[in-house]
């Protein structure tokens, strides 16, 4: 037996139709065995609150190990996971193919999935998962929304609070009036002819905060695309079912990625590739679809055809070198995340390599958990412990002093620029921003 593994992990295909997967007994049994492993090695201590609250709880105990915790505490571990995956791709000694098989993340899913069929999901999560049918709403009556859901408006925010359990001091994100896929077909971008990827094509999977939310992330990519010469098209079949995902609803996301992926077939037949603007919806269609759908062939070449906005560019840089035409910002300094779910695909730190060939830019990353966590962050039974995990974030970036928080997470990017606020009254960071945003700014496009 190897004390760990230096070899790359790899993940078992998510069983999630065959009736063991819900044998609570078997769950049980497999929970004690992970946990104790977990209990035996400790160096997750620092990430998420769930391996916290798993030591506390075995430490607390009477035996002072795992067999003194009851399983009836079990779910107080597994609400505290925000599905990151870093404990996977970049801490865990033990996952597959090391003998022990540990898969914490996917354990947890287990667990919610289990709970969701045997109790449902109750009526409020189930709405606010649905991403793509609130942004059809909400951006029809934008002002309304926006108004409604700010945080100085105190009697709307504590109604929610009551109602929704959305916690009523969160940022929560703003809602555009049009959505990405209007704003292109009322102003398409304009592919420059004479840019080095001239003849190239993609196209751009609009994600559900990138069409409803904030256009202005996918009108940068597709404007930094153009001047380079790549013909792209924007795709917004759906959403790609990651709150529906931490909730445990697998039959839900699957078919999400049935619908997603025979929408972008068309494509993939002609080797065009599907570029994402949000790091969680590229983990999706990249990991997480192909494990859940593992004999659906649309599935599996749509996750070979996927990279992240920023990975793209880079892709592009080293095949042609990007057009010149970059320049030199007012903010010589920027601070930049580097998100979990950036990070849990295993590319590199491509929007930092991305956001250095920006001239006279110096980037400071910070390669720490924000703490939000998506839906999760947002609850007010979670929102303080969002602000603890974040809060060396925070705090680097506030030791930083620079102008502009990135981050390809733009709930992330909010959260931290929140939780600066909280640590610091006066805060000289005065945006936050999607790198490719600031690339589309320094090409001035």
């Amino acid at each position: 037996m190897r004390e760990g593994s230096l070899d790359a992990p790899i993940r078992h295909v998510i069983d999630w139709e065959s009736e063991s997967f819900y044998d609570e007994l078997e769950l049980d049994k497999e929970l004690r065995r992970v946990f104790d492993i977990c209990h035996g090695c400790r160096r997750c201590f620092n990430l998420c609150n769930s391996f916290p609250t798993l030591f506390d709880l075995i430490d607390e105990s009477a035996s002072g190990e795992l067999d003194g915790v009851k399983s009836e505490d079990f779910p107080k571990v597994v609400e505290e996971c925000t599905l990151c995956d870093l404990c996977f791709v970049n801490k865990c000694p033990y996952v597959p193919p090391h003998e022990f098989d540990v898969d914490f993340p996917h354990l947890m899913l287990r667990h919610r999935a289990v709970e969701a069929k045997k109790n449902g999901i109750s009526f409020v999560e189930k709405q606010l998962s649905k991403t793509d049918q609130i942004g059809k709403i909400a951006t029809k009556v934008a002002s309304i929304a926006n108004w409604a859901t700010s945080t100085s408006n105190g009697p709307v925010r504590k109604v929610m609070e009551v109602t929704a359990g959305i916690d009523k001091t969160v940022e929560l994100p703003t809602y555009s009036k049009s959505t990405l896929c209007q704003q292109v077909e009322m102003s398409p971008a304009i592919t420059n002819v004479k840019g080095p990827a001239y003849g190239e094509k993609a196209v751009l999977f609009a994600t559900c905060f990138g069409n409803y939310n904030n256009p202005a992330i996918g009108r940068a990519a597709l404007s930094v695309l153009a001047h380079q010469g790549v013909e792209t098209e924007v795709m917004y079949p759906g959403c790609c079912g990651m709150p529906l995902f931490e909730k445990g609803d697998l039959k839900a996301v699957a078919e999400q990625a049935e619908k997603i992926s025979t929408a972008l077939k068309p494509y993939i037949e002609k080797g065009i590739p599907v570029i994402s603007i949000i790091p969680s919806c590229s983990l999706m269609l990249k990991s997480e679809w192909p494990l859940l759908l593992p004999k659906n062939e649309d599935v599996q070449r749509l996750s070979k055809c996927v990279m992240d906005i920023s990975e793209y560019v880079i892709h592009l840089h080293k095949k042609y070198s990007l057009a010149h035409g970059l320049e030199p910002l007012e903010s010589k300094s920027v601070t930049l995340h580097l998100a979990c779910h950036s990070r849990a695909q295993n590319i590199g730190a491509k929007a930092a390599e991305m956001l250095r060939l920006i001239p006279e830019l110096n980037v400071q990353i910070i390669e720490r958990c924000s703490g939000h966590g998506g839906t999760w962050g947002i609850m007010k039974e979670h929102f303080q412990t969002a602000l603890k995990v974040g809060k060396p974030t925070a705090k680097q970036a506030l030791s930083a002093d620079n102008p502009i928080v990135l981050s390809e997470c733009p709930l992330a990017a909010k959260h931290i620029l929140q939780g600066m606020h909280m640590q610091k009254e006066k805060v000289n960071t005065y945006a936050t921003m999607h790198p490719i945003e600031l690339m589309a700014r320094s090409y001035q496009v």
